[in-house]
């Protein structure tokens, strides 16, 4: 995949019947189905059950296998409410009848509100002023070793530039602390919230984990650690633009147990609060450093 067109083949589903569902899936440069993609597909066929208009507030999931890229995922909605402001829909997404996933999604009516947000960080790089995945892969691809370069060399419908740049030859803990910016490849033109908020919750599951990894870099790191994502939070607030950049802020409060929690903010540029995400991974020591 490299341009949202291809993001978007892939999210959306065959319907198969009633409220049931099926997807394929496109690897991101690891050997398992990436979780991003059953997170967005999941939410794709949650949509699809629903027909009064309410719009997506949260969602929250857990990942309970391994999903195989040669296999069709299989996703069936369960309709959990319909109530008088909020529906709630229970997805289950199986592989060869055995449950992969679990998502619960709520959607909620247009309504009037009191309305707060935080400040974006106000000494944040603007992206124009940082250099993208593709850039260091043209510029250090070299140098780089080889998983890395590798997982560089994937093609993919989303651009990153992380406002830090860590040097992986250069063992040493960082802070808990990361900012990427990111934007979609290709001609995005207008799309309605529902598919920008499964665009947004696919690109959700990138980098997320790697903030947890920072205060450990001087030991651990992604060729000696087993990961995985174990669960997924997702708060969506306001409408956005997919057309220019957002910036994902990420922040680690604690790792522990072979686990490390993750949380973020995801801003416009011009600094709106679009959506809040949470994630606790799998951080097993697989090698002595």
């Amino acid at each position: 995949m490299n341009s949202v067109n291809n993001l978007l083949q892939i999210l959306q589903l065959t319907h198969l019947k009633d409220n049931q569902f099926e997807g394929v899936s496109k690897t991101v440069g690891s050997p398992n189905v990436f979780g991003g993609q059953v997170l967005a597909q999941a939410l794709n066929a949650a949509y699809r059950t629903i027909d009064n208009h309410r719009v997506l507030h949260s969602l929250h999931a857990y990942f309970l296998e391994a999903g195989h890229l040669d296999y069709p995922i299989h996703y069936d909605v369960s309709v959990m409410r319909n109530g008088g402001s909020f529906s709630v829909r229970r997805v289950t997404a199986s592989q060869n009848e055995q449950t992969i996933f679990i998502l619960s999604a709520s959607f909620h009516k247009d309504e009037e509100g009191y309305a707060h947000q935080i400040a974006m960080k106000s000494d944040i790089k603007q992206p124009e002023d940082l250099m993208s995945w593709s850039d260091i892969l043209n510029e250090y691809g070299s140098m780089l070793p080889p998983k890395t370069k590798t997982f560089l060399e994937i093609p993919r419908p989303v651009e990153f530039k992380p406002s830090h740049i860590p040097n992986p030859l250069d063992r040493k803990d960082l802070p808990p602390f990361t900012d990427i910016w990111f934007k979609l490849k290709g001609n995005i033109g207008n799309l309605e919230l529902a598919i920008k908020q499964q665009i947004l919750t696919y690109i959700s599951d990138y980098n997320i984990l790697s903030v947890a990894i920072q205060p450990h870099a001087s030991k651990a790191h992604w060729g000696n650690l087993l990961t995985a994502s174990l669960d997924h939070s997702m708060w969506f607030f306001r409408d956005f633009d997919l057309n220019d950049w957002l910036l994902f802020s990420l922040e680690s409060p604690s790792t522990g147990n072979a686990r490390g929690f993750a949380k973020g903010n995801i801003f416009t540029r011009d600094g709106t609060l679009v959506a809040s995400v949470a994630q606790e991974g799998l951080m097993r020591s697989i090698t002595k450093s």
